[in-house]
């Protein structure tokens, strides 16, 4: 049967899960309930899609794969309850995609492929009050990096910008032997459950979302050095900050926690 279905296409990322088990699992972790509308990020293969259209009130697939969505947009066409879009959903306006389709909050369930993860979550959360949860596919090692915390050598930008929106929790780990063709990683289902408000108040997220990935812009630098010249009219301005929130110049922008990163982003606020 494989031979009929559209070949993995390393530009895409694809590495289809086929263990029938740990799908079961991925479905049954991510809590749908009834009725509940769910969106699917690169369903490839359909392996995933067929068991969330049992559970799910809606399916919305989206798939960059024109040969994959349409062997799918074939298969579902009986099928009310799923919607196959054929986009790359770096490109999809989610509000008006899922907006149109159901005025509740949406579920993600998706084996995000590795090479876009990353992107994708920053999409999703600049529009996280559109869902109720995520249960996301990742690389083992992306998925620690997001769950970790301040002083782990995994502690980085999306840790902090997830936690703000989120509590996160990784689920269980898969083994590269339940996909075809095998990565040569082990991957992990991480849970995102977004919060009703930001964790803390960060006064403007976007200047919030710069100050974060600066201070994590070079590992080796010191906070001071990383920020200076930024977020400030001169170095005065920007010590007094620092030193307003008690934190010393001297540390680095990975001994920060996300209350800290908050207190700095609303003192160079004002």
């Amino acid at each position: 049967m494989a031979d009929q279905l559209p070949r993995p296409r390393k530009r895409f990322g694809q590495n289809f899960l086929t263990d029938r088990h740990i799908l079961t699992r991925i479905v049954e972790s991510a809590g749908i309930l009834p009725g509940e509308p769910v969106l699917e990020i690169g369903p490839g293969r359909g392996a995933l899609t067929r068991l969330l259209a049992a559970r799910a009130g809606k399916v919305v697939a989206v798939e960059v794969d024109r040969d994959l969505a349409a062997h799918l947009a074939a298969e579902f066409a009986g099928d009310q309850g799923v919607e196959i879009i054929t986009a790359d959903v770096l490109d999809c306006n989610l509000t008006e995609l899922l907006g149109t389709r159901h005025p509740g909050r949406w579920r993600v369930v998706a084996n995000l492929p590795y090479n876009i993860s990353s992107q994708v979550i920053f999409k999703l959360l600049d529009t996280m009050p559109l869902f109720s949860g995520l249960t996301l596919m990742l690389q083992k090692e992306v998925a620690e990096r997001i769950a970790s915390g301040p002083e782990g050598k995994e502690y980085g930008i999306l840790s902090v910008f997830c936690r703000l929106h989120c509590d996160i929790s990784l689920a269980f780990t898969v083994k590269p032997g339940a996909f075809y063709p095998v990565p040569k990683v082990s991957s992990a289902i991480l849970h995102l459950a977004p919060l009703p408000a930001p964790r803390f108040d960060v006064g403007d997220e976007a200047f919030f979302r710069r100050l974060v990935k600066s201070a994590f812009g070079n590992r080796r630098k010191t906070l001071w050095n990383c920020l200076k010249g930024q977020f400030a009219s001169d170095d005065c301005l920007l010590r007094l900050a620092l030193d307003s929130c008690g934190i010393d110049c001297g540390r680095r922008g990975e001994t920060l926690s996300l209350e800290e990163f908050a207190t700095l982003s609303r003192a160079l606020q004002t």
